[in-house]
């Protein structure tokens, strides 16, 4: 259901005001680079006043660069965020009927629906993904749309995610959304799926700026196929999708790789004192281990709307709400792994209705 979508971040309650730390949004903690900034400034008179590249060439370049595989400026496809790509998916190869794993992102429902298909739903168990479910649910479906790691739930089997792309068989699509998988420690490496496009004909794999980089209010995605369905994204996307602002970002941002770096680092080191510390202080939050830059936490006898409000009011601490993720309850809630000093932010307001 459509009404059943809601995200994050600062204008999901009545009052962004009173937003003071926000850990309903998975962002970078480091925000925007520096570096982006000057080059924003330094460019955004010409840009503002140029039709930008509608296929994004420049920062496809630097883009291929980055991510340091052998494919061709064909296979991109670069959007107003992931979430356009994956609108765009819909429209290019959703027809009739798609899986789903569940709880996830909300944006593949909504971008299926737009296009009057049938959603069939493969319940996560134990919050890993059935291979096997999902393999035997695709046959004869459109697309199956997974997200690794998993919105809200963290990183996926590896083994599961590349039997289920080895598994189906075109022409069904598989969208992989690794939105998040630039947090993850480096160990997990290969959880990513960027390499597979080349093997397998029927595999998107997307990736989000927004998030890794702190782009939020710039907008930026991109996704890696072969050309073939690049192509086809191509075709579904509005003219001039991406401003000229969000590809000089773009192209800045992916020069300054030791700010992801940096921002990964802290990840890493805040989200064991995190986990550490609700195990071992707060008995009414319990923190599932991730390896994503949140944590998806089971609340004891509590309501996770009223937790919510409860922080945001007394604290200025806003936290995400899971009840409106499609097969969960009001007992959990989620939250980013931010700097510091925000954390212990956080960790104080959950003392307060603990």
């Amino acid at each position: 259901m459509s009404d059943r979508c809601s995200h994050g971040g600062i204008y999901s309650v009545d009052n962004p005001r009173s937003v003071k730390s926000d850990f309903s949004s998975n962002i970078n903690p480091l925000g925007i680079s520096k570096k982006v900034i000057e080059a924003i400034q330094k460019n955004v008179c010409t840009v503002s006043s140029l039709y930008p590249d509608p296929r994004c060439t420049d920062l496809k370049k630097h883009l291929l660069n980055y991510l340091g595989i052998d494919l061709t400026l064909e296979c991109i496809s670069v959007g107003n965020g992931a979430t356009e790509i994956i609108h765009n998916f819909a429209r290019a190869f959703v027809n009739d009927r798609v899986i789903i794993p569940c709880p996830t992102f909300c944006e593949y429902e909504v971008a299926s629906q737009r296009m009057r298909a049938q959603i069939l739903f493969a319940p996560l168990k134990n919050f890993r993904v059935d291979a096997e479910l999902v393999i035997e649910r695709a046959k004869k479906k459109d697309a199956v749309f997974l997200c690794n790691p998993n919105n809200p739930t963290g990183l996926l089997s590896t083994y599961e995610i590349k039997k289920i792309v080895e598994g189906i068989e075109p022409p069904t699509k598989v969208l992989i959304d690794e939105s998040f998988i630039e947090f993850v420690d480096p160990t997990h490496s290969q959880s990513s799926m960027v390499d597979k496009v080349k093997e397998f004909d029927n595999l998107v794999v997307l990736r989000s700026m927004t998030k890794s980089f702190g782009l939020a209010g710039l907008r930026l995605g991109y996704s890696i196929s072969n050309p073939k369905l690049a192509e086809q994204l191509f075709a579904n996307t509005i003219h001039w999708n991406v401003n000229g602002i969000a590809q000089i970002a773009g192209i800045a941002a992916l020069k300054d790789v030791k700010h992801l770096a940096k921002g990964r680092a802290i990840i890493k080191k805040e989200r064991e004192y995190m986990y550490s510390y609700m195990k071992k202080n707060l008995h009414s939050f319990k923190p599932i281990r991730s390896d994503a830059n949140y944590f998806l936490i089971h609340l004891q006898n509590k309501d996770s709307l009223q937790a919510r409000d409860s922080m945001l009011l007394r604290n200025g601490v806003l936290v995400r709400d899971c009840s409106n993720f499609r097969g969960m309850g009001r007992e959990y809630i989620r939250v980013a792994v931010r700097k510091h000093r925000e954390n212990l932010l956080l960790l104080d307001a959950m003392e307060l209705v603990d």
